[in-house]
Order: structure tokens, then C-alpha cells, then sequence
């Protein structure tokens, strides 16, 4: 028997009971519309307001890319999607012996992951006939006897290689952070295509919105109101979820507007936009340069950024000014968990090596950095500006290539990943994004600002920069 999406979501024996109730009705139009089912008087209408196209789908597409607010209903849709593209679909026919398509969710960290595992994992225990369907099952996968398996992830191009993926279920893609690039939606959306070539595999993002930018916006901008195999639909959170009372809205609007527009309104938000390219970071950048050692004509300056929680790094960095150029001579960046008394003395050791008798750093921790440092010889500083300010002072030395950066991809990442956001006062705040980290973007700001005002240093007779440009530690 061929079991539609509207089968799934209505049929009492299935998911009725949870996905057929009048709250879900913009749900079933528009995941009936992406499998190309015919849709009722009712359900066009849901259609048109959710995907901006007048004429009703005609064939099933090959991705959607959805923009919903918080508590919309995305990871209980997520999950029903995993489990029909797992349960209900045959890939039998195009797979060779021993190989097994994988439904591949991926979510923006491990809480999310196992969030998104428990909705899965809870549709199958509470229905007999996909019950025993399960022939084996772990924290982050569950294996079916049909040859298919559904897997959660964390948002990593390194999680899809290797798979052989019938369906893609991007949860919250808007928010994904990697440690290992600046641009991870992009790159996993890229690495995860070919894994479905095979099996004619479909995509599905789903997200709240947040800044103009990314693969969510990208996919937005180009694809919504258009026919077409890619379909693109956006709603608030309670034209999809009613039952969300419209007081939480509301709160969140007092509290604060352009958070709350994304949040429950689903509308990308004007107010939040990258601060320095790639390309601004990659013409500072000197390539295979890791570390500079100390010479002595060089006066050095050095900025630290304690660590100020059990996710955050501890970094150091060093830089002098050569010319009008500031050069970044040595980074160092040590995450949790750690002693903070064993990084402050490896810290010390290093500035002495660069004739460093002080470091200057923020407020975080009161006397705290103050004393571990003190013990080790070195006096802190306490920093005359905040981190926005460094930031903002940093970009005209970048733009105009008065930087000479060490090849990070940790920096690099960092550095792209800060975003500026503009309050209704006016008032502009540089920081990193969601989930993101801006520990050692926040010490080499600090090191070539500082550098950059410290008009004693004896600059312009090292040797020429053409002659150092190779030299590693």
C-alpha cells in the first residue's frame, strides 16, 4: 500500500492522533504540496499563504527550504519526515548488497541532536507496526528492517561523507557554528548532495530565521514564490503552531522587537550583518606563516582574553608595529578544561620570551587573572575600551592591509563568523553570533589596536618582511 504524507499525518493507525488535528492544517498543505499531492479547497489556500505561488503543486519537488518561527512545530515535522522517508519509501531497488539508506538529520549541536532523536525515536516506539520495524537502536541512530536507517548529527560537511543518504533533514540550519569553518552551511549543504544522487534523495531545511545571510537566506532570496523543484515557504510560529498563545509573542515584541520579528514573525533580521569578509581577512593573512619569534628591535605589546565559562578558550596574543604595519607575531588559544594557573604561567613563560613585563586584558574575573599573572611576574592591565570598540578601531587597519595575520583557520573562522548588530538607539555591537566563539578574535583586536596606539615602539628596522615571510615556530 502507497502511503502519502496525508496518510501519515491523519490515518488514526499512524500519526493521527498527533499531526491530524486542526492545528496541524498548514502542516499537511504544505508538506502534502512538496510531495506533489493533490490539495483540497482548504489546503490551496494554506498553500498561497505559505510558499507565495498561486497555481498548485503539480509534482513532487526535491528540496524545502522552510522559514518558521520558535515553537512552530519544525521538530516535530523534522521527526515525522525522517520517519516516513525511512518507513514508507523503498529504496530497496537501487542499493547494492549490504548497503542501507540513511535518513540523515543534522541539528546545530548535541542537545538539539538528541532533542530531534527523542521526537524520532517516540514516533516509532508509539506505533506496533514501525515498533517492530526496529532491529537495532543506539543514542544517535536506529536501524530498520527495510534496509533503512535514520541517524542524527551534529552540523559537519565530516558527518555526511561516506553515507548513502535517502533524505537530508537540516534542523535549524540558520544557527549551525563549526569549529572548522566560518561558512558550515554551505559547505555540508555542498558535501551532502552528492551523498543523495544516488537514491534521488530529498533535502529539507528547516529554520527559524536570523541574519541575511547563509543558505537559509540564500534559498529565501532566490527561490521563494517561484515554481520550480526547490520550494521555499515561511510563516510565523502561530500560523503553523495556533495553539502557541499569542501573549508569548507579544512579551517577546516588549521585550525585544527586532529579536522577537525573527523569533515568532519568521522575518530576517535588518539589523544583523557581518562585520569583516573573508576576503578582508584572507589579504592580511600571511600564508604558511604560523609564529614569528622575538628579535631584538622590536618593542611587543600583548592583549588576553580570559576564559569566562566552562565553553570558552583562554587566548593570548602578541603583535608589534612595524612601520604603519601592526604584525601579529604569535597567538595562543587553550580550551576547557584546563588550570587556569597552568595556562597563566605558560602564558607568562611566552611573554618573557618576547619581553613582554605586561599583558592587558578585560574585566572578566575581578583580581582573579590579575593575581595568577602578578605570581608569575607579568602585571595585567585592565583594557581602556571594550571588546565592540577593538573590533571597530581593528577594521580601518584590516580594510587599508595594515595587518600582517598568522595563518589560522581557528582566527579565520572567528574572525568572518563576528557580526555587527544595530540597536533602535542607533548604538552598533560587534560580537560573535549564536553559539559562536570570538575568544582569539578578541586578543589579536586587542594586540593590534593596542600595537597600533603604542607610538614608543621601535619600528622599520627589522629585517625586510620579504625575508620573514616563511619563518615558522
Amino acid at each position: 500500500m502507497n502511503v502519502t504524507i496525508r496518510d501519515a499525518m491523519t490515518d488514526p493507525a499512524l500519526f493521527g492522533e498527533q499531526f491530524g488535528g486542526e492545528s496541524f492544517e498548514a502542516w499537511r498543505a504544505l508538506l502534502s504540496g512538496f510531495y506533489g499531492l493533490d490539495l483540497t479547497y482548504a489546503e490551496r489556500k494554506h498553500w498561497k499563504a505559505l510558499t507565495k505561488q498561486q497555481a498548485a503543486p503539480r509534482a513532487p519537488h526535491d528540496e524545502l527550504w522552510l522559514v518558521v518561527g520558535r515553537r512552530g512545530g519544525k521538530s516535530q515535522c523534522a521527526a515525522l519526515l525522517a520517519v516516513y522517508e525511512a518507513a514508507f519509501r523503498d529504496y530497496s531497488d537501487r542499493l547494492s548488497p549490504g548497503e542501507v539508506a540513511t535518513i540523515m538529520v543534522l541539528a546545530a549541536d548535541r542537545r538539539q541532536a538528541r532533542s530531534a532523536f527523542r521526537y524520532i525515536t517516540g514516533l516509532l516506539h508509539s506505533n506496533p507496526m514501525l515498533e517492530r520495524m526496529i532491529v537495532r537502536e543506539d543514542k544517535e541512530a536506529v536501524e530498520l528492517s527495510n534496509r533503512t536507517a535514520i541517524e542524527v548529527h551534529t552540523a559537519s560537511f565530516r558527518a555526511v561523507r561516506g553515507y548513502t543518504v535517502a533524505c537530508c533533514i537540516a534542523d535549524e540550519i540558520a544557527f549551525w557554528r563549526s569549529e572548522d569553518s566560518a561558512n558550515p552551511d554551505h559547505e555540508i549543504i555542498n558535501a551532502i548532495r552528492p551523498a543523495m544522487a544516488t537514491l534521488d534523495g530529498r533535502l529539507v531545511a528547516l529554520s527559524s530565521p536570523y541574519a541575511r545571510r547563509g543558505a537559509l537566506w540564500d534559498a529565501y532570496k532566490r527561490q521563494f514564490g517561484k515554481p520550480g523543484p526547490i520550494l521555499v515557504a515561511k510563516a510565523p510560529s502561530r500560523t503553523m503552531n495556533p495553539t502557541l498563545p499569542q501573549r508569548v509573542v507579544d512579551q517577546a515584541m516588549e521585550r525585544d522587537e527586532a529579536s522577537a520579528k525573527a523569533e515568532y514573525l519568521a522575518e530576517f533580521r535588518s539589523d544583523v550583518e557581518g562585520f569583516i569578509t573573508r576576503e578582508v581577512v584572507e589579504q592580511c593573512t600571511v600564508p604558511g606563516r604560523v609564529e614569528l619569534p622575538p628579535t631584538d628591535n622590536a618593542r611587543y605589546v600583548a592583549f588576553t582574553d580570559p576564559s569566562g565559562g566552562s565553553k570558552d578558550a583562554w587566548t593570548l596574543a602578541i603583535a608589534h608595529l612595524e612601520g604603519q604595519t601592526v604584525v601579529v607575531d604569535a597567538t595562543r588559544s587553550r580550551k576547557p578544561p584546563f588550570s587556569p594557573d597552568a595556562v597563566v604561567e605558560e602564558y607568562a613563560a611566552l611573554l618573557k620570551q618576547y619581553r613582554c613585563q605586561d599583558v592587558t586584558g578585560d574585566r572578566y574575573g575581578g583580581q582573579f587573572p590579575r593575581e595568577l599573572f602578578d605570581k608569575y611576574g607579568i602585571r595585567y592591565k585592565i583594557a581602556d575600551r571594550p571588546r565592540s570598540d577593538l573590533y571597530r578601531d581593528m577594521l580601518p587597519l584590516m580594510n587599508s592591509a595594515r595587518v600582517e595575520l598568522p595563518d589560522s583557520a581557528q582566527l579565520m573562522k572567528e574572525l568572518v563568523s563576528l557580526e555587527r548588530r544595530t540597536a533602535r538607539s542607533g548604538k552598533d555591537t560587534i560580537d560573535h553570533g549564536p553559539g559562536g566563539h570570538d575568544d582569539l578574535a578578541n586578543s589579536v583586536a586587542g594586540a593590534i589596536v593596542t600595537t597600533n596606539g603604542n607610538t614608543g615602539s621601535k619600528a622599520g628596522i627589522l629585517l625586510p618582511r620579504r625575508h620573514r615571510m616563511g619563518m615558522r615556530r
